[in-house]
């Protein structure tokens, strides 16, 4: 009987270990450096309109109405701007170079967009995706447009 203890135990401090704190804040990825027109963070609790200097996390969506542009700079300096009609999601982003860790996933969902790329580009290329409903595209140069959907 002591041996189930022991390894529920065991087995709940594990499952503890995996799990990120409650409460915990999601690390910042960028921040909003241009915005004009209709522009939209998109998060789970829902759209909020974008503006200059707001944080975003790794998980958000960007979207622009027909008049919207933006432009946002994320924490590995890469630059990522948006026409009107546009929408992406940052689906993954880790910067940690003390750690050896990288990853950027942007899912192009549909509209125009620009890419200038920065630090995990450089150090760990294989590490950034650009996905499309259509394509995925492995990033080796520094600069790209993207148009998805009809011209």
């Amino acid at each position: 009987m002591n041996r189930c203890r022991i390894s529920a135990a065991v087995l709940a401090l594990i499952l503890l270990a995996g799990t990120p704190a409650l409460g915990q804040p999601p690390r910042v990825a960028g921040r909003v450096k241009v915005a004009s027109g209709a522009v939209f963070i998109l998060r789970q609790s829902g759209p909020t309109a974008a503006q200059v200097g707001q944080v975003l996390y790794q998980g958000d969506g960007l979207r622009t109405g027909a008049d919207g542009r933006i432009g946002v700079t994320l924490n590995d300096d890469t630059r990522i701007s948006l026409g009107p009609g546009s929408e992406v999601r940052l689906d993954r982003f880790v910067f940690s170079p003390t750690e050896s860790r990288f990853g950027l996933a942007l899912k192009i969902v549909k509209g125009i967009a620009a890419y200038v790329s920065g630090r995990i580009a450089k150090l760990s290329p294989d590490s950034v995706r650009l996905e499309t409903p259509a394509a995925i595209v492995g990033i080796r140069g520094t600069r790209l447009v993207i148009r998805v959907g009809t011209p």
